[in-house]
């Protein structure tokens, strides 16, 4: 919630100290009036409203609050590219930064949608270029009544929001840890037990997705395969290329045809991709070794893709390379026609496990033991670590506080988006494998909507089987 800005602001240690009368007369006039007259309602506008309407009808009576959140500190006076709440996207459409959904219980029934957020900087005052946060340092905010025809939204200025929160009464849900001044207002009105309530409600609200989410999502889909087109392309035949600059080459996919990368991309070489989330990405894709790539462009409308594909530096798997390689894509072969409607949702994670464990028992990993039994003790667990997939959406890990028995322990339905990224991982000091093993990682993912009839597969523009992963790599690379 912003407060009133002072004219006579000034930076520590700015170099000019005060400001004339005579240039503050200047700086308010002269401006020619911006106003944009001819908005037309966002696409997502109607998608937003029936999620609220939903929202609504689940708390029925009570005063529901969602803050898209603050920015964060970087280093000293610097922040991190701001990205609003999940949730307050998924209900508003916006992603301005302090701004707040507010669902004001009707006694008709229903609730009043109002969002407060920060109007156009003030010309009169001298916000708009005095204050390190006006419309001259960072660019311009829409007007009030430009967001209201943009989000088919009620918009009012979010300085009036604590003098609003203190007239309504009743029971409050806060989406709670995004706005320290928000929380610090309604402290004592909410509980932490009925906001707990309030994030899983929102999670479970996620599960499904619309129309225009998965249309969001084959498109991150498929500007991330681009990407990935892209790292092949720089990968060099005989010398070794920076994790780094597979990093920053994807990168640049990302922001080029979305917002930004969904989440810190892993660029992982070598005996790299035998760490899970290997993100400091400071080490060499050497030819010989393989390359683990998992990354996903989060679109504009912030939804993000997650892919892996593991690919070969110099264009060709080993025989021991394709070996693990094969062993993987059979397992997310099982996984992937486990996803279908009416399915339980550990179903593809159980099919992917057994025939890594199958593969492994016939390697001889688990000694005198059968797969069988090495698999009910969780013993290829020591390889496979992770689970075999997750929710997919606007939060890479999306509806990560639904409840247990709604998700990993529920029923897959039509519109649910989720991965399906079996692997394995020999660490290089595992003894307990044979030498040629150690160090090789690999991973396969995809992102699996789930249909009536089974699914569909969103990124199977990229290749995954070895023969395939070769000869796209090759057609590539010229």
């Amino acid at each position: 919630m912003a407060e009133e800005p002072d004219e006579n602001r000034q930076r520590r240690n700015g170099l000019y100290r005060e400001v004339s009368p005579e240039l503050a007369e200047n700086m308010r006039q002269g401006w020619a009036d911006t106003e944009r007259r001819d908005l037309a309602p966002a696409a997502q506008s109607a998608y937003t409203a029936r999620r609220r309407a939903e929202l609504s009808a689940r708390f029925p009576g009570e005063l529901l609050v969602v803050p898209s959140g603050l920015p964060k500190v970087r280093a000293n006076d610097t922040s991190y590219p701001f990205r609003p709440s999940s949730d307050y996207a998924y209900l508003t459409g916006d992603q301005s930064e302090g701004g707040v959904l507010v669902l004001e219980p009707e006694e008709r029934g229903g609730h009043r949608a109002v969002l407060y957020l920060r109007p156009r900087s003030d010309r009169e005052n001298g916000e708009f270029w005095l204050d390190y946060h006006g419309e001259l340092w960072d660019g311009r905010r829409n007007s009030l009544t430009e967001n209201e025809r943009l989000l088919a939204l009620a918009c009012h200025d979010v300085r009036t929001l604590a003098e609003r929160l203190g007239a309504v009464g009743g029971p409050v849900r806060l989406l709670r840890g995004h706005d320290p001044e928000v929380d610090t207002a309604l402290d004592g009105r909410a509980t932490e037990e009925g906001d707990e309530d309030f994030r899983t409600a929102l999670a479970e609200l996620r599960l499904v997705k619309d129309a225009f989410e998965v249309a969001e999502l084959r498109f991150a889909c498929e500007a991330t395969a681009r990407g990935f087109e892209d790292v092949v392309r720089i990968l060099a035949g005989g010398e070794p290329t920076s994790e780094r600059l597979v990093e920053g080459t994807f990168f640049t996919r990302a922001r080029v045809e979305g917002n930004d990368v969904g989440y810190a991309s892993i660029c992982a070489a070598g005996p790299h991709a035998t760490t899970l989330h290997w993100v400091r990405n400071d080490g060499e894709a050497r030819p010989g070794e393989l390359l683990l790539l998992d990354a996903g462009v989060e679109t504009r409308r912030l939804y993000t893709a997650d892919i892996t594909r593991t690919l070969p530096v110099d264009g060709r798997f080993t025989p021991v390379q394709r070996r693990v390689y094969e062993a993987v894509y059979a397992a997310q072969e099982a996984g992937i026609a486990a996803v279908k409607a009416g399915a339980a949702y550990r179903d593809f994670h159980d099919a992917a496990q057994w025939v890594l464990a199958e593969h492994l028992a016939a390697w001889g990993l688990f000694g005198e033991r059968s797969a069988e039994e090495a698999y009910r003790l969780g013993l290829q667990r020591r390889w496979t670590l992770s689970g075999t997939g997750h929710m997919l959406g606007l939060d890479v890990h999306d509806c990560a506080k639904a409840r247990t028995d709604t998700y990993v322990d529920g029923t897959l339905e039509a519109g649910m988006v989720l991965t399906v990224e079996p692997g394995l991982y020999f660490q290089p000091d595992d003894v307990t494998v044979p030498e040629e093993l150690r160090g090789i990682g690999v991973r396969i993912e995809d992102d699996l909507l789930v249909t009536e009839d089974g699914n569909e597969n969103l990124s199977a523009a990229l290749p995954r089987r070895a023969d395939e992963v070769e000869a796209w790599m090759a057609r590539l690379r010229g």
